[in-house]
């Protein structure tokens, strides 16, 4: 008997709640004191196509999802035929016997537990919507694995609760004759176990809910974005949070629009956020060097996709990470940071804020859709020592004490002191061409733009550099430093990467892992020392390119030879990761 490690997967087309069912089970194991993590795949439709959620559960802390399951729930035939091979001997399947041609024979495995529960049956009883038979399979599934009803009928009504309360007891009834139907009527004994453990209460948690969850710690107070996936929930969470938190949010035309009205709330002095994906980002670049010019401040996540153009709207990958570094004509100053779970998500977004600030540039949150809407249990967020830093922003009473006010005044920093509209003393031109210490440009006077001035000006902003590099923390190293393998990654491979250091471990081999949490400024230095010493070093990026390793290359010198990337369309298994390792090692 296994205990408090399971792989479960529920499948069926779009429209019949996969996701809910998915985030329902995690939910009661979440009450029940255990760790999960939540993978869900679909395709851009509202209706119909293949959709999975995959929820790994276990005692201790985990970071990914498996390329494995241990019970299957099919609520439809596809689901069979694409997952057989992934069910693990001793493994099970949960199906719809009326609905659904399923015996050993077809499925030509010995090895596998089939628990036939009529569904379709079960729901004309109750005398509901077909619906509903996600929620019955998630009762059955918990008799099976002989968990607590009661930890599940709690998460119905929390997943359920801002719907009617005739809703709610529908799908708690529902769950209640799946769950008893196993009960009663069935004896095979299932090979894996749930049980409850005394522990201390956790968030299930995407990388959007804290995003969301830092931006509002932060003071944001002007969201403006265009619906994109996979980023499209920090507008839902930041809209359902604006009365409460005072947050004017913005469903805009565009992501041209989005942008720019994020521009002019910086300008005005209000801390201002947008998200989108690829293709709105494009979109969003030439306003994205008027930020620059005009030194505003503005925070912008990017939530990677497949691409080129739409790519798939719906699936991960990490191929956007040279054109954040590089997306706008000219040069200048930005500040990109991918974190790599939700903690990094949460205190890297209310980061990005201060930073936006203090160094009046704009700051790029680079995520994917695996971290964006991925779920993952999490401590609650420690933000007591968490401080607003808004950097050189003037007050009236210093205003009044400068008798000519220069907004770009070419500081030592590169750092101009700030005045908002409607400050006295402190009225100034914010143009988007080169433009003197007052804010004057070639428009105004041909005089004024003298080659010296244009140098004096680009060296001025550049040279806020050196002050944001003191500023950023190092990368991350994790592991042992006198490690038989370097890992070296950024963004969501961290948790699989973590799990895969689990799996050499248990063969003796020591490995660590260089996480380069901020890709620009990049931290050439600290990236040179550690991998110089490394015995053998291989780069992990879910891009064809093997964009990073280019960057370490580029800024270090240093030629990365052994490279693990996957470009499909999917996040990194564990497994694949350490399968790969072990060709190297």
């Amino acid at each position: 008997m296994i205990k408090n490690k399971i792989s479960w997967m529920i499948g069926g087309e779009a429209g019949y709640g996969i996701m809910a069912a998915g985030t329902t089970f995690a939910k009661a194991c979440s009450r029940g004191g255990l760790h999960v993590f939540i993978n869900s795949e679909f395709p851009s439709l509202i209706k119909g196509g293949h959709n999975i959620s995959l929820v790994r559960v276990d005692e201790e802390e985990i970071y990914s999802h498996l390329d494995t399951v241990d019970l299957l729930v099919a609520l439809n035939q596809e689901t069979v035929d694409l997952h057989l091979s992934e069910i693990v001997p001793g493994g099970g399947i949960i199906y719809d016997g009326e609905q659904i041609n399923v015996t050993k024979d077809t499925l030509k495995r010995e090895d596998i537990v089939l628990y036939s529960i009529p569904l379709t049956k079960i729901i004309r009883e109750l005398g509901v919507e077909l619906l509903l038979r996600n929620t019955v399979v998630v009762g059955a599934s918990m008799a099976i694995l002989d968990y607590d009803f009661g930890l599940l009928e709690g998460a119905i009504r929390d997943s359920f609760g801002k719907k009617k309360g005739e809703i709610v007891e529908q799908n708690v009834k529902a769950a209640r004759m799946g769950y008893n139907y196993v009960k009663q009527n069935i004896c095979q004994e299932c090979g894996y176990k749930l049980e409850p453990r005394k522990a201390p209460e956790r968030m299930l948690l995407t990388g959007n809910d804290a995003i969301a969850m830092g931006a509002i710690k932060a003071g944001c107070k002007f969201y403006a974005a265009y619906p994109m996936t996979p980023v499209s929930a920090i507008l839902h969470t930041m809209a359902e949070k604006a009365k409460e938190f005072n947050i004017v949010v913005k469903q805009t035309e565009d992501e041209i629009a989005a942008m720019n009205m994020i521009i002019g709330a910086g300008f005005a002095g209000v801390r201002a956020m947008n998200a989108t994906s690829g293709g709105g980002f494009s979109l969003m670049v030439e306003a994205l060097g008027l930020a620059a010019m005009t030194e505003t401040p503005i925070v912008t996540v990017e939530g990677q996709r497949p691409g080129p153009s739409t790519g798939q709207p719906t699936h991960t990958a990490q191929g956007d990470l040279k054109f954040l570094l590089s997306a706008g004509q000219g040069e200048f100053v930005r500040i990109v940071i991918a974190p790599g779970d939700r903690e990094e998500c949460f205190y890297e977004t209310f980061n990005a804020f201060n930073l936006a600030e203090k160094f009046q540039v704009p700051v790029l949150i680079l995520v994917d859709k695996f971290l964006a809407e991925d779920y993952k249990t999490t401590e609650f967020f420690e933000h007591s020592h968490l401080k607003i830093e808004r950097g050189k922003l003037l007050s009236q009473e210093e205003l009044n004490k400068i008798s000519e006010y220069k907004r770009y005044l070419n500081t030592e920093d590169g750092i101009s002191p700030r005045a908002l509209p409607g400050q006295l003393n402190g009225v100034h031109c914010a143009p988007s061409t080169e433009h003197d210490e007052a804010g004057f440009s070639h428009e105004a006077s041909e005089a004024l733009m003298t080659p010296e001035v244009v140098k004096m000006m680009l060296e001025k902003r550049m040279r806020k550099l050196s002050s944001i590099e003191k500023e950023l923390k190092p990368p991350k190293l994790y592991g042992p430093q006198d490690a038989d393998i370097t890992l070296v990654s950024w963004g969501s491979t961290k948790g699989p990467i973590f799990e895969a250091m689990k799996l050499l471990g248990k063969d003796g081999i020591k490995a660590n892992f260089l996480q380069i949490l901020y890709l620009s400024p990049f931290p050439s230095e600290e990236v040179k020392r550690v991998l110089s010493s490394a015995k053998i070093i291989v780069d992990v990026e879910n891009n064809y390119t093997a964009q990073l390793a280019s960057l370490i290359r580029e800024k270090t010198g240093i030629e990365i030879q052994h490279k693990i990337l996957k470009y499909d369309g999917r996040p990194f298994y564990p497994n694949f990761i350490y399968k790969s390792l072990r060709t190297i090692q």
